[in-house]
């Protein structure tokens, strides 16, 4: 018998605070957590701001002697799966029945860096014995495993920008089909360093301007790439039983879950919006939506030309004319694109948009786009009594996902 999903505890670092309450009040005042690089010498780069993590503490959640064993992703993930664990207030659970799905984009790249210039420059031997583990992109779950002796299904799944939303939506369907009972899942990244930055812009996908507030501007029509972000967020998704039992805190049910791939192009998505619709289609048949009234849409919505337009098209693909009933926004106008934890941290918004009965805005628009023209709750955020919520991820390697939640 297929059982009910819920989310019980929340956890996040974000370039708009590190933990969930600060990150969702900054969220739905519209605060912009984008500022100018200061992680390194940003001088000779063409892209000039980040969504940047500030004044994050590891020991809160990390021995200090184990701090300078795990990569930055890791000491996100890690942070961002205790909040959800002593968020959701479990205790004790089976070990065999407790998994953890938790991925990252690019993983330890920090490691990777760091490691090969002392490589060049002091010769093998000075080699890190951690380096491999601290670089490899799923010692975020394994960490996280560990520390709550989580022996249960577990897996780092790598899909890019579409990481966290995979890492929820095959969790979910763990504990539906009764292979666990409770899933830590979603995802980290750390990635605003030289070298990656230096990367991004030569695969033009950075947004080049001169002023923060035009710099993450989503379906703007003068939107011209996207803002790097970091950090973690995780979920604790529940067998719906057992956390009533138990007389949890239930934020939201997770209902449905899409996962396709475009088959397109190894970055750019394919502007028909074919596979990327198939996605949230998925997700709203299996969550019972069946139309737009009531219903949020956390959008990928990067700020990149054509993953607007396209994801715009998706939406009216799967919803026809009910597409302009829909409440849409997209939260990286605030917290940039955090790569592998953005489909995580936009999980959370959605699940606290349906808990709170607010809909975050997409800060900084000012310039109407013909073709990105649903209700994009541009600037200030509305109060609104939805029952479903949709979040979308659209990842380089023609990834799609889409998760469904429904208000509890």
């Amino acid at each position: 018998m297929e059982r009910r999903v819920v989310v019980t505890g929340l956890g996040a670092v974000s370039p708009l605070g590190n933990d969930v309450k600060t990150t969702w009040e900054n969220m739905k005042n519209g605060v912009c957590g984008i500022d100018v690089v200061t992680k390194f010498d940003i001088s000779e780069y063409k892209a000039k701001f980040a969504g940047e993590v500030r004044g994050f503490d590891p020991t809160l959640y990390i021995p200090r002697g184990d701090v300078r064993k795990t990569d930055l992703y890791t000491q996100y993930a890690v942070a961002a799966a205790t909040q959800a664990y002593e968020d959701s207030g479990v205790s004790d659970p089976d070990p065999e029945r407790f998994g953890v799905y938790i991925g990252s984009g690019i993983g330890g790249v920090h490691t990777l860096i760091t490691e090969h210039a002392k490589l060049i420059e002091k010769g093998p031997a000075r080699i890190s014995p951690f380096f491999v583990p601290m670089m490899i992109s799923n010692i975020a779950s394994g960490t996280v495993a560990i520390k709550y002796r989580a022996q249960g299904p577990n897996i780092g799944i790598v899909t890019a920008c579409a990481t966290s939303t995979n890492s929820i939506g095959e969790a979910y369907r763990v504990i539906k089909h009764g292979y666990a009972d409770l899933m830590l899942a979603g995802g980290s990244e750390a990635a605003i360093l030289p070298l990656c930055f230096a990367g991004f812009i030569s695969c033009q996908a950075l947004s080049m301007a001169e002023e923060k507030e035009r710099a993450s501007i989503p379906f703007d029509k003068e939107r011209a790439g996207f803002v790097m972000g970091e950090g973690g967020a995780v979920l604790m998704l529940e067998d719906y039983e057992r956390a009533k039992a138990r007389g949890a805190r239930i934020y939201a049910e997770l209902v449905g879950y899409g996962c396709t791939n475009d088959a397109h192009h190894m970055t750019a998505p394919d502007p028909e919006a074919v596979a990327s619709s198939r996605a949230i289609a998925l997700a709203a048949k299996e969550g019972g939506i069946a139309a737009g009234r009531n219903v949020y849409v956390n959008a990928h919505g990067t700020g990149t030309p054509l993953n607007d337009r396209t994801e715009t098209r998706a939406l009216k693909n799967v919803f026809g004319q009910d597409a302009y009933k829909l409440r849409v926004s997209s939260t990286k106008s605030m917290t940039g694109h955090m790569l592998g934890a953005a489909g995580g941290i936009e999980a959370m918004a959605s699940v606290l948009a349906l808990h709170d009965g607010v809909i975050p805005p997409t800060i900084n628009y000012r310039v109407k786009d013909e073709e990105c023209d649903l209700d994009i709750t541009p600037n200030t955020a509305v109060e609104a009594n939805i029952e479903y919520a949709l979040s979308t991820s659209l990842g380089f390697g023609g990834h799609n996902g889409c998760l469904a939640f429904k208000k509890i």
